[in-house]
């Protein structure tokens, strides 16, 4: 069994936000709230700056992913959201999304990625650090929260 990509899209949405409200925990540290709402799912996935598309097993889908190709402040690619759905995380789907999306960057050529990290999410930083991400700076978002930016050279293909 292994993950592969399917395209987010309205009709799919409420799925998206399933997941999303699965992670309640992440909900709060991001803005304050265990829960989100169809709408603002729908603005942060469903636009045409980012590419989002559900982390499937099989049939089943398992988590969402959302990335830009090329950040306009730093001409690099983002990784803007890489999160397993509650019930199936500990699994290893997280770093076999994470290995997906790296191939397909290397694939198109593209030698590195980057990702912001909130300071108080723990967990992420570790996730993020076992997978190789080196810590570059700190930045402070919209919002105002510390974000921590992480970045990865992707190794060359033979």
């Amino acid at each position: 069994m292994s993950v592969h990509f399917e395209e987010i899209t309205k009709e799919t949405l409420y799925i998206a936000l399933e997941i999303i409200n699965s992670n309640s925990q992440y909900n709060l540290i991001e803005n304050e709230r265990a829960h989100r709402e169809l709408a603002e799912i729908e603005e942060k996935l469903l636009n045409t700056d980012t590419t989002s598309v559900f982390i499937k097993l099989d049939d089943t889908y398992i988590g969402v992913m959302d990335y830009l190709m090329e950040n306009p402040k730093d001409q690099c690619p983002w990784l803007g959201l890489l999160m397993i759905h509650g019930d199936y995380q500990g699994f290893g789907f997280g770093t076999q999304a994470y290995a997906l999306y790296e191939s397909d960057m290397n694939e198109r050529g593209l030698a590195r990625t980057r990702i912001g990290v909130i300071r108080e999410n723990v967990k992420a930083k570790q996730f993020w650090e076992s997978l190789g991400f080196l810590y570059i700076k700190t930045a402070i978002s919209e919002n105002g929260k510390e974000i921590f930016i992480y970045e990865k050279n992707f190794p060359k293909e033979a």
